[in-house]
């Protein structure tokens, strides 16, 4: 059993250092960054490098064993995991890239580029699971939030790529190799399970909104000093101050528990997790006539292990220490093998696949996209994409954290408004208008994030938090496999393709890529039909959950 850490502000020393392990764990959104030089090193076409983008995906999505680790292992120990796998796969492309190794095999760097991103997975769910676990009444706020600064990690690296490392791929590979590794081992003793809070109040709203505002400051910061950066001729001095208010802003967070150490204020207790379970923050007194049996005493651990056998269950349920245990309805906790089974688990799955699948698509492409159309920096585009992901996956738990509040509207209404507007997107780059590109390009990325913002909490709030790292990170697969099937083979092939017809290595013109987004505006319809349904579906289960206005743990299944 984890033993938790009691008291107010371990839980948000725990999010200030989460934030820093995320920022880590999105280096898999450096691939733009370092792409073209790989190309152009190895001497790889079109598809063979949109290949190795899909392996980066791969890496970055596939996270069935963090998820598994996250109910076996400590959380420090599945830090470590990702530690190890950073240091190796980005230290095999640092020995590639920097011609330090000569002529490494396609396959070998393939591998190693899932291994590398494959860290993301483990940092991220780490982070991700424990701090949900902390506030388990403002998950959406907090998927929202982390998976926001996952976003923002790409404009954090491209701050760092362009400013200090002066847009080198070699170099901002070392700095993968070895930083990612060093910011993991200074946060891992922060992150820890805690006692949740005993119930909603004022100031956990008022501290979750300057994490939201302190988060949304340092992206515009990133946005105006790279346009700056593009714009201007900026000396060292004045990048390297950038990059110091850069590092100020992103431990903003840390300003909380600092807050709460120097102005205490009286709290209640913590209540203790089996309160959370049975919906009652208030006294944690037994009756002394309800005094459990031996058996019931014996089965305390339950809800901590599985393994408990068939004999000592009969015997609990003879007593009457335990129910005979039924199969979970939609708002409690499910074991994996129950919620794969469910129609609203694959609707969710597929309705995510669609969404993410084809945002991916464009941004494992948007250097190429931009060299295409005319715009040879294309670090603009990366950052603009990335600030607008950031909004996506912050303003997704902002706003359906409202609407589940008030409406009892679900989650996924707004997959099926921004697969909406994504279609529209898609047609705009189609027709590659002049001044589109970026407007298409902001739009994508909110749209794209909203997809992370609303999968995470609705998959915990429809299957529940005791298993929820391998359910999140089983949906999570739909990102690669829309990468491995919308970019691997549909955009490379299309851009090898009109390139093969220019006589050219690079393709130049709207031709390029125009048919991948007639393609995937059509991909994007399909989610929103399926979206719609899955809504209409799960209205009931977000009606149960928020009666009140606010979020209600359902009773336990005894699963």
């Amino acid at each position: 059993m984890v033993s938790l850490k009691a008291g107010s502000r371990p839980p948000w020393v725990g999010l200030g250092a989460a934030v820093w392990v995320e920022i880590a764990a999105g280096n898999a959104f450096t691939f733009p960054l370092y792409s073209p030089s790989l190309k152009s090193v190895m001497g790889f076409n079109q598809q063979q490098l949109t290949i190795l983008g899909v392996a980066n995906d791969i890496g970055e999505n596939v996270g069935i064993l963090p998820g598994i680790a996250c109910n076996k292992f400590p959380p420090w120990a599945v830090l470590l995991v990702g530690v190890f796998a950073s240091f190796l796969g980005y230290g095999v492309l640092y020995l590639a890239v920097s011609q330090t190794v000569q002529s490494l095999p396609y396959w070998v760097l393939w591998i190693a580029l899932c291994v590398a991103t494959n860290s993301s997975a483990w940092l991220g769910t780490a982070v991700l699971v424990t701090n949900m676990r902390n506030f388990p009444l403002s998950r959406g706020t907090v998927a929202g939030l982390l998976k926001g600064y996952i976003g923002l990690s790409a404009a954090v690296f491209t701050e760092v790529y362009s400013m200090v490392l002066n847009g080198s791929a070699s170099k901002l590979l070392l700095l993968l190799t070895l930083g990612i590794p060093i910011i993991s081992l200074a946060m891992m003793y922060f992150i820890r399970p805690c006692t949740p809070a005993s119930g909603e109040d004022s100031s956990e709203h008022a501290h979750f909104l300057f994490t939201q505002g302190t988060s949304l400051s340092l992206g515009i910061y990133l946005l105006t000093t790279i346009i700056l950066k593009d714009a201007l001729s900026l000396g060292n001095t004045v990048s390297y101050i950038f990059v110091a208010i850069m590092v100020i802003l992103l431990m903003a967070p840390l300003a909380i528990p600092l807050k709460m150490t120097l102005f205490p204020a009286n709290r209640e207790k913590p209540c203790q997790p089996s309160d959370l379970l049975s919906g009652d923050g208030g006294s944690t007194q037994t009756d002394p006539l309800l005094t459990p049996s031996s058996s019931a005493a014996y089965l305390g651990s339950f809800y901590e292990s599985e393994d408990i056998s068939e004999v000592d269950m009969l015997l609990a349920v003879g007593e009457g220490a335990v129910k005979k245990k039924r199969k979970p309805r939609r708002g409690e906790d499910f074991k994996f093998r129950e919620a794969i089974v469910k129609a609203d688990f694959w609707l969710l799955w597929i309705v995510y696949f669609l969404g993410v699948g084809s945002g991916v698509t464009v941004l494992n492409n948007l250097a190429q996209i931009g060299v295409s159309l005319g715009v040879n920096d294309t670090t603009l585009l990366l950052t603009l994409f990335s600030f607008c992901n950031f909004l996506g996956r912050l303003g997704a738990g902002v706003v359906s954290e409202h609407s589940v509040r008030s409406k009892t509207i679900p989650r996924t209404f707004w997959m099926t408004v921004t697969q909406i507007i994504m279609i529209v997107t898609f047609l705009l780059y189609a027709s590659a208008l002049n001044g589109t590109l970026y407007a298409a390009t902001a739009l994508l990325g909110i749209c794209y994030g909203v997809q992370f913002g609303i999968m995470i909490p609705t998959a915990s709030e429809l299957f529940g938090l005791r298993h929820f790292g391998i359910i999140f990170n089983f949906m999570q697969l739909g990102n690669p496999a829309g990468a491995l099937l919308f970019s691997g083979w549909l955009a490379g092939h299309v851009y090898d393709t009109e390139a093969a017809k220019q006589q050219v290595s690079s393709c130049m013109g709207p031709n390029c890529f125009r048919f991948t987004f007639l393609i995937l505006a059509g991909v994007c319809g399909l989610g929103t039909v399926l979206s719609i349904i899955l809504t209409i579906r799960i209205r009931p289960v977000y009606q149960m959950l928020y009666a009140g206005g606010s979020f209600r743990l359902p009773s336990s299944s005894d699963n």
